[in-house]
C-alpha cells in the first residue's frame, strides 16, 4: 500500500502553482459536499442517523484516510461527517432543492478546479490515476495543515518529491 507521502507527493506533482492549490481550497470542498448531497438519496433514518450510499462512501473513504495517517484521518473523518450532515439535510428536502444543490455545487466546484488547472498548465491528477479523486480532499487538508505550520516533516517529504510551490506564468494545458 502506498504511504501518505506517496499519495500526497504524486498528487502534488500536478499541483505546484499556488493559484491552482488555492482553487482546490474552494472547488474540492464544493465537490465533496455535492457528492454527499447526491448520494444521500435514497436514504433512511436509522437510530437518528441518515443511512444512505453517502454514508457507505464516507465510511470507506474515512477508513482509507485513517489507514494512511491517524491525524489527517481524524480531520478527514470529522469533515466527512459534516458533509454527511449537510447531504442528509438537503436530501430530505424536495427533489428540486436536493438535485439543484447537489448538481450546482458539483458543476461549479469542477469549473473552479479547471480554472486552477488552467493556471497550472497541467491536467488534473485523476486523469492519470483515479485515486486522485480520493486523494484530492486529503491534499487540501494537508495543504491547510502546512500553511498552519503543522506536519513540517510531511510537507518536506512532499516537496522533495514534487518540488516547491510557486506562481508560474500561464502555459497551455499539457496532456
Amino acid at each position: 500500500m502506498k504511504t501518505l507521502v506517496d499519495h500526497l507527493g504524486q498528487y502534488a506533482e500536478y499541483h505546484r502553482d499556488r493559484r491552482n492549490i488555492f482553487s482546490h481550497f474552494i472547488g474540492i470542498p464544493m465537490i465533496v459536499v455535492a457528492v454527499a448531497v447526491l448520494l444521500s438519496r435514497p436514504g433512511w433514518e436509522v437510530a437518528g442517523l441518515w443511512a444512505s450510499p453517502a454514508l457507505l462512501t464516507a465510511l470507506a473513504a474515512g477508513i482509507f484516510y485513517l489507514r494512511l495517517d491517524l491525524r489527517f484521518g481524524l480531520v478527514m473523518a470529522l469533515l466527512l461527517g459534516l458533509c454527511l450532515w449537510a447531504g442528509a439535510a438537503l436530501a430530505q428536502q424536495g427533489t428540486l432543492v436536493w438535485l439543484g444543490a447537489g448538481l450546482g455545487l458539483f458543476v461549479v466546484g469542477w469549473i473552479i478546479q479547471f480554472i486552477g488547472h488552467y493556471y497550472e498548465g497541467r491536467k488534473p491528477a485523476f486523469v492519470d490515476d483515479l485515486m486522485g479523486l480520493v486523494v484530492g480532499p486529503l491534499f487540501v487538508v494537508a495543504e491547510l495543515g502546512f500553511l498552519l505550520g503543522l506536519r513540517a516533516e510531511v510537507e518536506a517529504a512532499v516537496e522533495k518529491r514534487a518540488g516547491p510551490t510557486c506562481i508560474r506564468p500561464h502555459k497551455p494545458l499539457a496532456s
